[in-house]
Order: C-alpha cells, then sequence, then structure tokens
C-alpha cells in the first residue's frame, strides 16, 4: 500500500486536494477529522483519552489498510502540539511493516490567504477551526511549528493553482497508477 499523507496547516486546502486525488487515483480517503469528530464526540480536544485514542485509530487504519486489499490511502494531517512527537515514526513503521510506503506531502500556503480561507462555510462541517483571531494566537506561538515532518517529497503553494491542479501535481511526481479509477 501507498500512503500519501499530505500535511499543511489549517486551510491550505489539505481535504479539497485530497478529494480531487481520491477521485483521480481511486486511493481511498482518509481524512484527519473523520477521528477528530468522531474523538470530540466524547472527548475534549488534547484530553490524555482523546490524544491516545486519535493516535490509536489512526494508525490502526493505516496497519489494516496496509495489510489488506487498499493499494492507496490518502491522509490529511495538521500538525499541532497535541499530537505526540513520535506519531510520525510510527506512521511509517506501520506500513512499512506491513510492505507499504509514505510519501509525505506538504501543502502551503500565505499567512493572508489562509486566514481569508479560515471563514469558507465548508470549514464548518468538520469543526475545522474558522476563527482568524484564534489563528493568529497560534500562529504567533508557533504551535503549528510541533512537529520535525520528514522532508516532503513534494511541496505544492495552493494559492497558486486549482485543487485538481495541485492533485494532478501530486500524482505526477508520486508516479501514481491512474487506473485503479
Amino acid at each position: 500500500m501507498k500512503l500519501i499523507f499530505l500535511y499543511g496547516l489549517p486551510a491550505t486546502g489539505k481535504l479539497t486536494v485530497a478529494r480531487e486525488l481520491a477521485a483521480m487515483t481511486g486511493y481511498k480517503l482518509f481524512h484527519n477529522h473523520l477521528t477528530v469528530d468522531l474523538l470530540l464526540s466524547v472527548f475534549e480536544f488534547g484530553s490524555p483519552a482523546f490524544v491516545a485514542l486519535r493516535e490509536e485509530i489512526w494508525l490502526s487504519v493505516f496497519d489494516q489498510a496496509a495489510s489488506g486489499q487498499v493499494p492507496g490511502l490518502i491522509f490529511t494531517f495538521a500538525p499541532e502540539p497535541t499530537v505526540q512527537s513520535g506519531f510520525l515514526r510510527n506512521v511509517a513503521n506501520t506500513v512499512e511493516k506491513r510492505g507499504g510506503e509514505v510519501d509525505f506531502v506538504e501543502l502551503v500556503c500565505p499567512r493572508s490567504e489562509l486566514r481569508r480561507r479560515l471563514a469558507n462555510p465548508s470549514r464548518l462541517n468538520h469543526h475545522k477551526l474558522t476563527s482568524v483571531t484564534i489563528f493568529d494566537q497560534i500562529y504567533s506561538t508557533r504551535e503549528f511549528d510541533g512537529h520535525s515532518l520528514s522532508n516532503p517529497r513534494l511541496s505544492i503553494d495552493t494559492s497558486l493553482c486549482t485543487a485538481a491542479h495541485a492533485a494532478a501535481k501530486i500524482a505526477e511526481v508520486l508516479e501514481l497508477d491512474l487506473s485503479l479509477t
């Protein structure tokens, strides 16, 4: 299995690009907020139970997908301080022990554009960050920089292209098989 690990700050377009990439490749999409929203129904964000269960769910899905008949999986991720420091290593170990591989793809965008995108009503569908004030507070404290992410195979500025173009670039650089769709 190939795991495409899309990461970036809030509002860089991770889910939008991931949906385009999934449609283009036939890969399954497992976005961050599927797990986050599930756990928020019971636990407070960042609580010990939330943090432990979130990572357990993420890794369990990766493990089962890599051991089953899933040729490709797209995962979206926003680095922030409640994610345990060994998470990325655990992701790679989980997928690689099943013979799979992980490709990291970074999505970036100028801060001014991120601030504008936070107001997009679609962000409400998954309890995503929508407050410019909170974003600015977190951004200024560099809490989004809480992880040492692997060097990405590709970094795309989503303010310079459409989601479809970004997905096509990812498919091209990662040499993804488009015959699965």
